[in-house]
């Protein structure tokens, strides 16, 4: 363990190149995902392009491939959010983090009119509707569903899947016809070499696959991602402390893979560049505490009022310095920022140049 003081600044800078979106790219969709281990999933088109832009050469439709091949799947591990997974990696992780979100489910589904007995009619259903190879979207899952008398409407039916996704009897894998809607599909049937890990074990893999694709990051910022307490946070660190170092960052230990250090250094100048980045990508939801990357005063801009929808993202030299959207269609089709003041010499000329990249 190495111990030294940097500012948070440096903090942002460092995190760029451990999660690859400067430095050297993974070398597949399914690598950068594994790196980071969970990527956030909510926004689906912002989640293939916040995996795109982390990997070397790829576009959107080469990690829509890797959900066709099984490679990668979009699932609920954590904290009842959608992210993309390593298909190898769902089944333990959502046995780790699971049992805390579904502790709650029965109270959710007491204020949706819906009981135990329901949930389990329709995982029932779900299981018949896909067994031997079936692919369903979302509405025609639905649909069998209610078919078999089980009601869907309002949220019901958002929850349902949930709860089937939840306990690991289906996921989200293939899309139809090449870019279409992701198609609903039997776990066990799609994921054919799951690893098995469980107790310490999968405690020592978080945080061993956190720190390394995430940090610097502390403890409570695991704790915020994964859903887990800080106790059982501090077990896997322990575990998995004699593979990284520590950072001093204001009195509070971070913690990083001793190789990100000497990365910035090698890639510094793309570091403190721009980047164009989606909503609800993992360089700012990642954390518990983004004041690094992004200035208090100016954090409510970007997710207007506490609503939950996290804007796209302008970054440079690790900061945060406005938002971005695609206005208009079709060949009049461009991107429009926005600056929390004003952006830095030249930063709006950069965001033209960088905006044909997001083409992918």
């Amino acid at each position: 363990m190495t111990v030294r003081v940097v500012q948070p600044r440096e903090v942002a800078l460092l995190r760029l190149v451990a999660q690859r979106i400067a430095g050297p790219r993974a070398t597949s969709p399914a690598d950068a995902v594994g790196r980071l281990l969970a990527v956030q999933g909510q926004d689906y088109p912002g989640a293939l392009l916040s995996v795109a832009l982390r990997t070397s050469g790829a576009k959107r439709g080469d990690v829509e491939a890797a959900l066709d091949a099984g490679e990668i799947v979009r699932s609920w591990p954590m904290r009842s959010t959608l992210h993309l997974v390593p298909a190898e990696d769902l089944g333990w992780l959502m046995a780790l983090c699971g049992p805390r979100v579904l502790a709650g489910a029965a109270k959710r589904r007491a204020t949706l009119g819906l009981d135990e007995a329901d949930a389990e009619r329709a995982r029932e259903l779900a299981v018949e509707a896909l067994s031997g190879g079936g692919r369903l979207g979302r509405s025609a899952l639905l649909q069998r569903l209610a078919d078999g008398g089980v009601d869907t409407s309002g949220q019901r039916g958002y929850h349902l899947l949930w709860y089937a996704a939840q306990t690991g009897t289906v996921v989200l894998g293939p899309t139809a016809g090449g870019g279409g809607e992701q198609q609903f599909v039997l776990t066990d049937e799609w994921i054919r070499s799951p690893r098995r890990l469980a107790g310490d074990e999968a405690l020592h893999e978080l945080a061993l696959r956190f720190f390394t694709g995430h940090g610097p990051a502390a403890v409570a910022d695991l704790a915020r991602w994964s859903g887990l307490t800080l106790t059982a946070v501090r077990t896997g660190l322990a575990s998995a402390r004699d593979r990284l170092v520590s950072l001093d960052v204001d009195g509070v230990e971070h913690w990083l893979d001793p190789s990100t250090a000497d990365l910035l250094a090698e890639h510094r100048a793309e570091a403190e560049g721009l980047f164009l980045l989606p909503g609800f990508d993992e360089f700012v939801l990642g954390y518990a505490d983004r004041s690094c990357a992004v200035p208090p005063e100016f954090a409510e801009r970007i997710v207007p009022g506490g609503n939950g929808m996290f804007r796209a993202t302008v970054v440079v030299g690790g900061r945060v310095v406005g938002t971005w959207r695609r206005t208009g269609s079709g060949a009049r089709r461009r991107i429009t920022a926005e600056p929390f003041t004003e952006f830095p010499d030249g930063v709006a000329a950069a965001i033209e140049e960088a905006a044909t990249a997001l083409a992918v």
